[in-house]
Order: C-alpha cells, then sequence, then structure tokens
C-alpha cells in the first residue's frame, strides 16, 4: 500500500509515511522478530531507520506495502528475504584496527605470554565474536603475526563469528577495497596483504587466513564451540541489547574465557556482572587465578 493510497486507519498509526506506510503495527512486527532472533531492541525512535533500511526491500521483492512484506517474512517461503531483512538492520561499521587502543592493549599486555605458552607448545584461542564483514579477526591475526610469526605452525586459532553469513562470506574471501593502505601498518601491510594492481583490491594472503576460522553465530542462540578463549573480543554488538540479555551475554562470555582471559567491548559499552575488574580502556578480565 503506497502513502498515496493508505486507508485513514492505516494513516492514524503511520509512524513512517513516505513512498511507503510503516504503521506501529508493521514496527512492532519486525521489531518483534528482530529481538527474538538476534536480541537486538529497536525502540519506535527507530521507526525511520527501519523505514528506510527496509524500503529498498520491499522495492526489491516488489512488495506494494509493508503489510506484504510482513506476510513475506512471516511465511515459510521467506527465510531467504528474512535473513535479508536482518542483514538490512544489522549495523556492519568496521574497519582495521577499529579502536587502536584495543590492539595496543592485546600488544603489550596480552600476547607477551600467550606467545611464549604457543612457543612452549601450549594452546592459544581468540574469538571475534562479531566479525563482521573480517576486518576485525584480521586485525587480531596481524596483531598476532607481527609478534610470532609462525603462529600457523603452532597451537594458535582465532574463531570469528557473525550472525549474518553474508558477511562471513566476505569475511571469509578476504579481499577489501577501503581503508587498509591508510589504517595497517605499512610493515604489517606489505608482509601479509597483497594488492592487486588492477583492481586496487588488498588481499588478506593464506598464511593470515590459516589463522582465522570463520562460522555463522547468533550470540543469542546457541555455541557450538568449545573453549576456553584466551581472549574475546564483543564490541558495539550488545550496546543494542536491552540489559537483561547484556547481562546474559556477559555471563556467557565469562564461562567461556580461560582463566585471567581478556574480553575486549565497544567504547559506549560497560561490563558490570560479576567476575570481571577492569583491564584498561573497555578491556575486562577475568577475576579468578590462573589455572
Amino acid at each position: 500500500m503506497s502513502a498515496a493510497a493508505a486507508s485513514p486507519k492505516t494513516r492514524s498509526e503511520a509512524l513512517v509515511e513516505a513512498e511507503f506506510v510503516l504503521s506501529r503495527r508493521n514496527f512492532e512486527n519486525i521489531a518483534g522478530l528482530l529481538r527474538t532472533e538476534s536480541g537486538i531492541h529497536l525502540p519506535e525512535s527507530k521507526a525511520m531507520l527501519v523505514y528506510s533500511r527496509l524500503a529498498k526491500r520491499l522495492r526489491q521483492t516488489g512488495c506494494p506495502d509493508f503489510d506484504a512484506y510482513w506476510e513475506l517474512i512471516d511465511s515459510p517461503a521467506g527465510a531467504q528475504e528474512r535473513q535479508a531483512m536482518f542483514a538490512a538492520l544489522t549495523t556492519n561499521v568496521t574497519r582495521f584496527f577499529r579502536e587502536p587502543h584495543h590492539f595496543d592493549h592485546l600488544k603489550k599486555t596480552v600476547l607477551p605470554e600467550l606467545v611464549a605458552t604457543a612457543r612452549a607448545g601450549g594452546r592459544v584461542r581468540l574469538w571475534s565474536s562479531a566479525c563482521s564483514t573480517g576486518e576485525e579477526p584480521y586485525s587480531i591475526a596481524l596483531t598476532v603475526l607481527d609478534m610470532l610469526p609462525e603462529a600457523a605452525r603452532l597451537d594458535v586459532k582465532i574463531l570469528a563469528t557473525d550472525i549474518d553469513p553474508v558477511v562471513v562470506a566476505t569475511a571469509r574471501a578476504g579481499i577489501y577495497r577501503a581503508d587498509v593502505q591508510s589504517v595497517v601498518p605499512q610493515p604489517l601491510r606489505d608482509k601479509w596483504l597483497a594488492r592487486d594492481r588492477e583492481s586496487g583490491a588488498w588481499r588478506v594472503k593464506d598464511e593470515v587466513k590459516a589463522l582465522v576460522t570463520f562460522n555463522q553465530l547468533n550470540l543469542i542462540g546457541a555455541w557450538p564451540i568449545k573453549g576456553p578463549f584466551d581472549v574475546i573480543f564483543c564490541r558495539n554488538v550488545v550496546i543494542y541489547f536491552e540489559d537483561e540479555t547484556q547481562a546474559h551475554v556477559w555471563g556467557r562470555f565469562h564461562k567461556m574465557l580461560a582463566p585471567e582471559g581478556r574480553l575486549y567491548v565497544g567504547h559506549s559499552e560497560r561490563v558490570d556482572v560479576p567476575g570481571y575488574v577492569s583491564d584498561g580502556l573497555t578491556v575486562y578480565r577475568k577475576t579468578g587465578g590462573r589455572a
């Protein structure tokens, strides 16, 4: 139903009126599904964001209005479009070495002991739990390789997961066009990345990819993974969760961390559940003696 054809009843409950009408009922249905499936909470103040992200999906699917779009994604035949909707509503803002103080902390405070462990034949595990298109886990890998060039030949592994299979596929490919030259230090870039002269794209070399395993995972769903992890990155994700869901996720991470393991969170996030102490700017250490 276009804005021009919207009924008076629909208009009276409209949150957005433009090319399409997004009614309160439409918004509540979509926001409720997103919360159930991903944990992301969208208040009504985000109605314009929902409209702007999904209007193009209506055009692409040929749905005449949000009622028809809801019927599609709520049907068994709409599973693929439902995933496309989640991808459209999920923010995937990322770049190499985003929040660089985290990588400085990782290199100077955490990795020296982990490097010694790896060289002595021990197990080292790191997890990028909301990896988006891969810049974060590859930044972790480059930081590790800078101190431990032989990491791929040792028992060192980085798990990278995200709810969106499309961005996971992009991450697995490891090809980037934007901001690599400006944010990846030249020594790391020269050693671990390769540039295609024709396209200008940067490719992560196989030695780096060998450290990282990419999988789809929902942070509020099942975690079919094995810990413990020495390091977990979960940045700029739980800020979109309600308080109870945030606390639940922090608690699950705590169980997955090794003693004294570190949790890196986003600049607007705080971990205020038992079992963690601050270890730097938006860095938390699992409390308790080392096993």
